[in-house]
């Protein structure tokens, strides 16, 4: 390997680093995203949006959530708590032992939250795209100029998932070597099919400034206009390390990190095999690549564990609960992701050899949600066998019953929260809650106990 000159890390401390070859690079990455065992943890990553309490529609000034950060970077939380380039608060669960350990962990850090935010006339909002307000960035930083400019080639959507997005992300263990419902090969097949019935069972952003943009999950259709190399996935039918791989290797690099002043964002679409070649403006580093990593974003990433992206933020304090158990109970609950893995393989024909989320199944998942027959069908299933597998992976009967009335409100009726919002501006909604408030007591705080 040859030394590469004086690059400098994302903190900007300055130090001797050395440039990699191709061949290293696949064997990092390979380590790096794919670390298997029999799955034992399970994570979640909730992002919320911050809104003024009293007049939601209106924008919080960046004076405002400078404070509000400030006082909650104080608290004694468990997660870890950051903020996205347009404000949108993020707590990331530590990994927890069991499903039970990661709801009570993350529902008290998001009691301590809310308990500061109300203080200051603020509130979080679960929502996977800002149904009233344009994109705006809060966040200053050489990462987030680079990207809003990377991402601007491709037109508005880069912005608006930077600025007005918000998801429920569950973290799976990869799984083990073996073959069978718990191996990683078929846990990261089935991430990528079962997705799509995520995506439209959990559809929650229909509406940007005000309007319905016919689609259910907005928020994945901004992902989708992205593009491929950035927010697209690599082909199933290849061993998943090897594919993930390649697909990083031929991925655009977003940004050229610098010691100082703005980053160098690439004009020509220089992939990061390219850059490896070429050795230009600098050879690319360990650090080089593992920033790299963090600038794609497809549907299922994998980081040493699988961390499944494509869920919208959901309505009500603890909406965010029943995602993360239903998807826990599918992956993890052998049986369960036997069923699953049953259920969604029909789908598979719907793909047509396009990888996630650019392909005709998910393009219908995020547009009609659950009045899709097929994928209604499956979310039934699907739903059905996550109810069975719950008690068996030590789940209270308060989450068991949230999954059971959301089944019952939403998948059996051909519905997803999406709707609500829908009917809400129509005026048609009758017996349904507002959105954004808690759906019944298996949404309310009881649910945690």
């Amino acid at each position: 390997m040859s030394d590469a000159s004086n690059a400098t890390s994302a903190g900007g401390c300055t130090k001797r680093r050395t440039a990699l070859s191709e061949a290293e690079v696949e064997a990092l990455v390979r380590g790096i995203c794919f670390k298997t065992g029999p799955p034992r943890t399970l994570g979640v990553e909730v992002e919320w949006l911050v809104q003024e309490l009293r007049q939601p529609r209106l924008p919080v000034s960046p004076e405002r959530l400078e404070a509000a950060y400030a006082a909650l970077r104080t608290l004694p939380l468990r997660s870890a708590l950051t903020v996205e380039p347009g404000g949108q608060l993020e707590l990331s669960s530590t990994p927890a032992a069991s499903l039970m350990e990661c709801v009570e962990s993350v529902s008290a850090d998001l009691d301590a939250v809310r308990a500061v935010l109300r203080e200051d006339g603020l509130r979080i909002v679960g929502a996977g795209q800002d149904p009233w307000r344009p994109p705006r960035r809060f966040l200053r930083e050489p990462r987030y100029d680079a990207m809003e400019r990377c991402l601007d080639r491709t037109g508005p959507a880069g912005r608006a998932m930077m600025c007005t997005s918000a998801s429920v992300q569950v973290c799976l263990d990869a799984g083990h070597e073996e073959p069978g419902p718990l191996g990683h090969g078929r846990r990261w097949w089935l991430s990528h099919q079962l997705g799509a019935v995520l995506v439209a069972a959990f559809a929650n952003s229909p509406l940007a400034l005000g309007s319905p943009t016919g689609w259910r999950s907005t928020r994945q259709s901004l992902w989708t206009d992205i593009g491929t190399g950035r927010a697209g996935g690599p082909p199933l039918d290849v061993e998943p390390r090897r594919a993930w791989a390649r697909h990083v290797l031929d991925a655009p690099v977003m940004c050229v990190r610098q010691d100082s002043g703005p980053w160098d964002v690439p004009e020509d679409g220089l992939t990061f095999r390219e850059w490896i070649r070429s050795g230009a403006p600098r050879p690319p580093t360990r650090e080089d690549l593992e920033y790299h990593l963090t600038t794609l974003f497809p549907p299922v990433r994998p980081r040493g564990h699988l961390e499944l992206r494509m869920i919208d933020a959901q309505p009500g304090d603890d909406g965010w609960i029943v995602p993360l158990a239903v998807t826990a109970a599918l992956f993890d609950d052998p049986e369960a992701a036997e069923t699953a893995y049953r259920a969604v393989k029909p789908l598979a024909e719907r793909t047509r050899s396009l990888p996630a989320p650019h392909n005709p199944l998910w393009a219908d998942a995020a547009r009609d949600g659950m009045t899709d027959p097929e994928l209604r069908e499956v979310a039934l299933v699907c739903f059905s066998a996550a109810l069975d597998a719950l008690p068996r992976l030590g789940a209270s009967q308060e989450v068991v019953g949230a999954v059971a009335a959301y089944l019952d409100r939403y998948v059996s009726r051909g519905r997803c929260p999406a709707d609500d919002l829908l009917d809400s501006l129509r005026g048609t909604g009758t017996d349904r809650p507002a959105h954004g408030t808690s759906h019944g007591t298996s949404y309310g705080k009881d649910l945690r106990t």
